[in-house]
């Protein structure tokens, strides 16, 4: 990978946070319930600290950064793009975002692992494990609402 395509997955995640906000804060604003209102207005904050901790990526510059000789991973041929809707029901949003919160995760797992750089690597790996404890949540929630009867 070279200079050029990582500040282009740079600046394509950075677009990708910012929907996710976008999302995140127009499910809070029709959110009737207190709880689901508290959890999206935490994603959505905590999407924006991505989209940050990215800029500050590209501030820097990627000059400085090692890369990988490697063959194209067309990471972003195997994530489908859902349309994002703040019509949906809350379940349907729900699951959306655990959809998305994966496909991130994998998507910052598979640059880790083509980075040469270890600080590279690690920026990747935080960024992964973030998406990760938002999945988790997400899905937890999702558990609850889906399958009621089984409690």
């Amino acid at each position: 990978m070279d200079a050029e395509s990582f500040q282009k997955i740079i600046t394509n995640a950075i677009d990708s946070e910012v929907e996710s906000y976008t999302f995140y804060k127009s499910v809070a604003d029709r959110a009737t319930d207190a709880n689901l209102k508290t959890l999206f207005l935490d994603l959505a904050n905590e999407e924006k600290g991505h989209r940050e901790y990215l800029q500050g990526i590209l501030t820097r510059g990627v000059k400085d950064m090692q890369f990988v000789a490697a063959k194209d991973y067309k990471v972003t041929d195997a994530l489908d793009e859902p349309t994002l809707s703040a019509d949906m029901k809350p379940i349907d949003g729900l699951l959306l975002a655990v959809k998305k919160e994966l496909q991130a995760a994998q998507m910052y797992t598979q640059l880790a692992a083509a980075s040469a750089d270890a600080a590279q690597k690690m920026v990747f790996e935080q960024l992964a494990n973030m998406e990760k404890g938002h999945k988790a949540r997400l899905e937890d929630i999702y558990t609850n609402m889906a399958y009621t009867e089984a409690w």
